[in-house]
């Protein structure tokens, strides 16, 4: 048995190395650290993942929707003493000469070689891009957008397009998709009115925000109460959270897709629109879409995304539009 002084000795604290215990407290440091920006990455992916899907419109909403854009592109009743145009065409209007829409579709058909080919305007509102090409078909939800055209023009929904299979070499829609209540429906519409190899500029306005419905951003904060107060204080960390969550987000996306081999279901966030007060754009919007989600979507159908740099291994946001080319054989193989 060990005598006193032996047992004073096995008893004793060990002495440390010189600097482990200020490594430890940096090591600690860093592991709560990490565990917090998981937990917060895990909330906002949580709340923000896209989980809806594609589910039939009940009659009223299917009325609501096609009331909404029929008054949006009303002839104004000038004996009245109505403006030249409502609201919804002056705001479009606005918003396409301040990003050159026309310049960027032109720059589309100059580099693909589409003057003289047969294509398909989705979602054509006010016309303003019928004579960028010669053979032009305009299709929208709204009849009464038919008073802006001079070229063909087929008023119906995106999710239903009453057109031919394979009948057009392109198409293009802009800022259209994120008003469509059942998205998936509208791309497999257009892959299947496409030809094969036919190019799309697809150009929705990617992640609308849930704010925007009453108009939160553009509003003063005298307009709410405590609660829409807190939300519209509360946008910045939001936004700030939702960025720093995407990488997440895509990343499980990819892995979804690989797992599976098969191609992706559609997933979105599905939005409350306000079709009574415009307050400002996407006030109307029904989905919030993200852009690696939409082109991994074309993607696992075995298309092309031609402008996504470093695309899927980049889990960057990819370059507006996304610019696909379809490849119809490659999803009859799958």
């Amino acid at each position: 048995m060990p005598n006193e002084t032996q047992s004073a000795l096995l008893n004793s604290p060990r002495p440390e190395p010189k600097g482990s215990g200020v490594a430890f407290m940096l090591l600690d440091i860093a592991r709560r650290i990490l565990l917090v920006a998981v937990a917060l990455v895990t909330a906002t992916a949580l709340v923000y993942f896209p989980y809806s899907t594609d589910s039939p419109l009940s009659a009223a909403e299917q009325a609501e929707l096609q009331k909404y854009y029929a008054d949006a592109f009303q002839e104004p009743n000038k004996s009245a003493g109505e403006d030249d145009d409502t609201e919804y065409v002056r705001g479009t209007k606005e918003a396409a000469e301040k990003v050159d829409v026309m310049g960027n579709i032109q720059a589309f058909v100059k580099y693909f070689v589409l003057r003289d080919k047969k294509v398909l305007d989705i979602g054509a509102g006010r016309g303003y891009l019928q004579d960028v090409v010669s053979d032009y078909t305009a299709l929208d939800i709204s009849p009464t957008a038919k008073r802006f055209f001079h070229k063909r023009f087929v008023q119906a929904s995106a999710t239903l397009m009453p057109l031919g299979e394979s009948e057009f070499d392109a198409a293009w829609t802009i800022w259209v998709l994120e008003h469509v209540p059942n998205p998936q429906a509208a791309l497999l519409e257009m892959r299947r009115v496409i030809k094969d190899r036919g190019v799309i500029f697809l150009a929705p306005q990617w992640d609308c925000t849930p704010w925007a419905a009453e108009g939160y951003p553009v509003r003063p904060f005298s307009d709410f109460g405590w609660y829409g107060k807190l939300i519209k204080a509360s946008i910045p960390i939001t936004s700030s959270l939702w960025n720093f969550s995407k990488p997440a987000i895509r990343l499980a996306l990819y892995a979804r897709w690989k797992a599976t081999g098969r191609p992706t279901t559609f997933h979105y966030r599905r939005l409350t629109p306000n079709y009574t007060q415009y307050w400002m754009g996407d006030s109307d919007a029904v989905n919030s879409i993200d852009q690696y989600e939409t082109a991994l979507w074309f993607l696992s159908r075995g298309d092309e995304c031609l402008n996504c740099k470093g695309f899927p291994s980049d889990l960057a946001p990819v370059t507006e539009p996304l610019l696909i080319r379809i490849h119809k054989a490659s999803t009859a193989a799958k």
